[in-house]
Protein backbone atom coordinates (compact mmCIF):
# COMPACT_ATOMS: atom_id res chain seq x y z
CA UNK A 1 0.00 0.00 0.00
CA UNK A 2 1.03 3.65 -0.97
CA UNK A 3 2.45 5.52 2.22
CA UNK A 4 4.07 8.54 0.71
CA UNK A 5 4.77 10.32 -2.45
CA UNK A 6 7.34 12.62 -4.02
CA UNK A 7 6.98 15.08 -6.30
CA UNK A 8 8.89 17.22 -8.66
CA UNK A 9 8.30 20.49 -8.63
CA UNK A 10 9.23 22.35 -12.64
CA UNK A 11 6.79 20.60 -14.90
CA UNK A 12 4.90 18.69 -12.56
CA UNK A 13 3.91 21.44 -9.84
CA UNK A 14 4.42 24.51 -11.71
CA UNK A 15 5.42 25.72 -14.77
CA UNK A 16 6.42 29.41 -16.06
CA UNK A 17 4.26 32.13 -16.27
CA UNK A 18 4.20 33.62 -18.60
CA UNK A 19 4.75 30.46 -20.12
CA UNK A 20 7.67 29.19 -22.49
CA UNK A 21 5.92 29.81 -25.55
CA UNK A 22 5.25 33.52 -24.61
CA UNK A 23 9.04 34.24 -23.17
CA UNK A 24 10.58 32.41 -26.32
CA UNK A 25 8.33 34.53 -28.52
CA UNK A 26 8.96 37.73 -27.09
CA UNK A 27 12.67 37.40 -26.93
CA UNK A 28 13.17 35.68 -30.42
CA UNK A 29 10.66 38.52 -32.34
CA UNK A 30 13.87 40.59 -31.25
CA UNK A 31 16.23 38.51 -34.45
CA UNK A 32 13.06 38.32 -36.55
CA UNK A 33 12.32 34.31 -35.67
CA UNK A 34 8.65 33.34 -35.47
CA UNK A 35 7.87 30.76 -33.09
CA UNK A 36 4.63 28.16 -32.67
CA UNK A 37 3.77 26.84 -29.86
CA UNK A 38 3.68 23.17 -30.83
CA UNK A 39 7.39 24.15 -32.01
CA UNK A 40 8.19 25.61 -28.76
CA UNK A 41 6.75 22.66 -26.73
CA UNK A 42 8.50 19.74 -28.77
CA UNK A 43 11.72 22.07 -28.43
CA UNK A 44 11.13 21.80 -25.08
CA UNK A 45 10.78 18.32 -24.64
CA UNK A 46 14.50 17.99 -26.80
CA UNK A 47 15.75 20.93 -24.10
CA UNK A 48 14.60 19.43 -21.04
CA UNK A 49 15.98 15.57 -21.67
CA UNK A 50 19.10 17.64 -22.60
CA UNK A 51 19.15 18.93 -19.19
CA UNK A 52 18.27 15.64 -16.95
CA UNK A 53 21.36 14.22 -19.03
CA UNK A 54 23.62 16.66 -18.03
CA UNK A 55 22.81 16.89 -14.64
CA UNK A 56 22.91 12.87 -14.69
CA UNK A 57 26.96 13.88 -15.85
CA UNK A 58 27.57 17.17 -14.11
CA UNK A 59 25.35 18.98 -12.78
CA UNK A 60 24.15 22.26 -14.24
CA UNK A 61 25.24 24.35 -9.95
CA UNK A 62 29.21 23.04 -10.64
CA UNK A 63 29.61 24.43 -14.03
CA UNK A 64 31.65 27.62 -13.82
CA UNK A 65 30.16 30.76 -15.89
CA UNK A 66 31.83 29.80 -19.58
CA UNK A 67 30.79 26.38 -18.97
CA UNK A 68 27.02 27.07 -18.05
CA UNK A 69 26.61 29.80 -20.37
CA UNK A 70 27.68 27.40 -23.03
CA UNK A 71 25.25 24.70 -22.01
CA UNK A 72 22.51 26.97 -22.18
CA UNK A 73 23.24 27.70 -25.41
CA UNK A 74 22.92 24.30 -26.54
CA UNK A 75 20.06 24.19 -24.52
CA UNK A 76 18.36 26.98 -26.52
CA UNK A 77 19.39 25.15 -29.84
CA UNK A 78 17.15 22.44 -29.18
CA UNK A 79 14.17 24.94 -28.31
CA UNK A 80 14.61 26.42 -31.60
CA UNK A 81 15.18 22.92 -33.58
CA UNK A 82 11.60 22.28 -32.48
CA UNK A 83 10.27 25.39 -34.43
CA UNK A 84 12.44 24.62 -37.59
CA UNK A 85 15.38 26.71 -36.61
CA UNK A 86 19.15 25.83 -36.89
CA UNK A 87 21.24 28.11 -35.30
CA UNK A 88 25.12 27.81 -33.97
CA UNK A 89 25.72 27.51 -30.37
CA UNK A 90 27.47 31.19 -30.73
CA UNK A 91 23.68 32.15 -31.92
CA UNK A 92 22.05 30.19 -29.27
CA UNK A 93 23.88 31.51 -26.41
CA UNK A 94 23.04 35.60 -27.64
CA UNK A 95 19.56 34.66 -28.36
CA UNK A 96 19.42 32.63 -24.60
CA UNK A 97 20.93 35.78 -22.88
CA UNK A 98 17.87 37.70 -24.67
CA UNK A 99 14.92 34.96 -23.35
CA UNK A 100 16.85 35.46 -19.38
CA UNK A 101 15.77 39.25 -20.10
CA UNK A 102 11.80 38.76 -20.18
CA UNK A 103 10.48 38.77 -16.84
CA UNK A 104 8.59 35.52 -15.45
CA UNK A 105 8.22 33.66 -12.68
CA UNK A 106 6.95 29.97 -11.44
CA UNK A 107 3.31 29.32 -11.03
CA UNK A 108 1.61 26.35 -9.21
CA UNK A 109 -0.50 24.38 -12.12
CA UNK A 110 -4.32 24.73 -10.99
CA UNK A 111 -4.70 21.19 -10.36
CA UNK A 112 -1.98 20.95 -7.33
CA UNK A 113 -4.51 21.94 -4.89
CA UNK A 114 -7.41 19.99 -5.54
CA UNK A 115 -5.42 16.84 -5.77
CA UNK A 116 -3.25 17.48 -2.60
CA UNK A 117 -6.39 17.72 -1.09
CA UNK A 118 -6.98 14.60 -2.01
CA UNK A 119 -4.11 13.00 -1.26
CA UNK A 120 -3.56 14.27 2.78
CA UNK A 121 -7.31 13.24 3.22
CA UNK A 122 -6.25 9.78 2.29
CA UNK A 123 -2.76 10.64 4.98
CA UNK A 124 -0.83 10.20 3.01
CA UNK A 125 3.58 11.49 3.50
CA UNK A 126 3.89 14.16 0.54
CA UNK A 127 7.42 15.56 -0.44
CA UNK A 128 9.51 17.22 -2.90
CA UNK A 129 12.36 16.63 -4.66
CA UNK A 130 13.62 19.05 -6.85
CA UNK A 131 17.57 19.82 -8.72
CA UNK A 132 16.88 23.66 -8.06
CA UNK A 133 19.47 25.14 -6.40
CA UNK A 134 17.78 26.72 -3.84
CA UNK A 135 16.65 25.88 -0.43
CA UNK A 136 13.29 23.42 0.37
CA UNK A 137 11.57 25.28 2.77
CA UNK A 138 11.65 28.54 0.72
CA UNK A 139 10.99 26.62 -2.54
CA UNK A 140 7.71 24.96 -0.66
CA UNK A 141 6.79 28.29 0.96
CA UNK A 142 7.33 30.09 -2.83
CA UNK A 143 4.75 27.76 -4.35
CA UNK A 144 2.22 28.19 -1.28
CA UNK A 145 2.50 24.37 -0.35
CA UNK A 146 4.05 24.43 2.90
CA UNK A 147 1.09 23.11 4.67
CA UNK A 148 0.17 19.68 2.56
CA UNK A 149 4.29 18.94 2.87
CA UNK A 150 5.76 16.73 4.57
CA UNK A 151 9.15 17.74 3.75
CA UNK A 152 11.12 19.36 0.62
CA UNK A 153 14.43 18.15 -0.45
CA UNK A 154 16.93 19.79 -3.22
CA UNK A 155 19.72 19.09 -4.79
CA UNK A 156 21.14 22.34 -3.88
CA UNK A 157 20.91 21.79 0.32
CA UNK A 158 21.74 17.75 -0.36
CA UNK A 159 24.66 17.67 -3.11
CA UNK A 160 23.15 15.63 -5.50
CA UNK A 161 20.74 15.89 -8.05
CA UNK A 162 18.01 13.25 -10.09
CA UNK A 163 18.56 10.69 -11.14
CA UNK A 164 21.19 9.96 -8.71
CA UNK A 165 19.54 7.38 -5.74
CA UNK A 166 21.01 9.69 -2.79
CA UNK A 167 18.07 12.15 -2.94
CA UNK A 168 16.01 9.52 -3.55
CA UNK A 169 16.79 7.56 -0.41
CA UNK A 170 17.71 10.95 1.71
CA UNK A 171 13.70 11.62 0.72
CA UNK A 172 13.22 8.28 1.67
CA UNK A 173 15.03 9.05 5.11
CA UNK A 174 12.97 12.28 5.90
CA UNK A 175 9.35 10.14 5.05
CA UNK A 176 10.19 7.35 7.07
CA UNK A 177 8.45 5.03 3.71
CA UNK A 178 9.94 2.06 2.74
CA UNK A 179 10.54 2.36 -1.57
CA UNK A 180 8.38 -0.18 -2.17
CA UNK A 181 5.61 2.05 -0.24
CA UNK A 182 6.54 5.24 -2.32
CA UNK A 183 6.02 6.51 -5.70
CA UNK A 184 7.59 9.62 -7.09
CA UNK A 185 5.99 11.35 -10.02
CA UNK A 186 7.56 13.42 -12.49
CA UNK A 187 8.01 14.52 -16.10
CA UNK A 188 11.00 13.87 -17.13
CA UNK A 189 12.43 10.34 -18.32
CA UNK A 190 15.57 10.29 -16.94
CA UNK A 191 15.77 12.54 -13.67
CA UNK A 192 12.05 11.27 -12.48
CA UNK A 193 11.43 7.82 -14.05
CA UNK A 194 14.93 6.46 -14.43
CA UNK A 195 15.92 7.95 -10.99
CA UNK A 196 12.71 6.79 -9.00
CA UNK A 197 13.32 3.31 -10.57
CA UNK A 198 17.10 3.32 -9.64
CA UNK A 199 16.25 3.93 -5.60
CA UNK A 200 13.54 1.23 -5.45
CA UNK A 201 10.29 3.91 -5.91
CA UNK A 202 7.35 3.36 -8.12
CA UNK A 203 7.90 6.33 -10.68
CA UNK A 204 4.63 7.65 -12.26
CA UNK A 205 4.83 10.11 -15.52
CA UNK A 206 3.10 13.26 -15.52
CA UNK A 207 2.89 13.83 -19.58
CA UNK A 208 1.08 17.25 -19.35
CA UNK A 209 2.14 18.59 -22.48
CA UNK A 210 1.72 15.17 -23.82
CA UNK A 211 5.33 14.33 -25.53
CA UNK A 212 4.94 10.61 -24.26
CA UNK A 213 1.75 9.43 -25.07
CA UNK A 214 2.78 6.06 -25.85
CA UNK A 215 4.85 5.78 -23.32
CA UNK A 216 4.48 1.98 -21.17
CA UNK A 217 7.64 2.41 -18.44
CA UNK A 218 5.59 3.22 -15.81
CA UNK A 219 2.09 4.47 -14.92
CA UNK A 220 1.12 8.18 -17.25
CA UNK A 221 -1.01 10.62 -16.57
CA UNK A 222 -1.44 14.14 -17.82
CA UNK A 223 -3.51 15.46 -14.80
CA UNK A 224 -2.95 15.39 -10.87
CA UNK A 225 -6.11 14.54 -10.92
CA UNK A 226 -5.37 11.07 -12.07
CA UNK A 227 -3.04 10.86 -8.96
CA UNK A 228 -5.28 9.90 -6.03
CA UNK A 229 -7.13 7.00 -7.63
CA UNK A 230 -4.50 5.38 -9.24
CA UNK A 231 -2.35 5.63 -5.70
CA UNK A 232 -5.05 3.48 -4.69
CA UNK A 233 -4.26 0.66 -7.34
CA UNK A 234 -1.01 0.73 -7.37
Amino acid sequence: MIQAIFFDVYGTLAGFRPDRFEIQSEACSRFGMELTREGVLRGYALADVFMSEQNAVKPVRMMDDEERERFFGEYERRVLRGCGYDVTVEQAMVIWRAVRQVPYGMARYDDVLPAFDLLKQRGLILGLISNMNTSATQLAEDMGLTPYLDFAVTSGEVGVEKPHAPIFQEALRRSGSAPEDTIHVGDQLTSDIAGAMNAGIGPVLIDRDRNHVGYTGCPRIETLMELPSLALEL
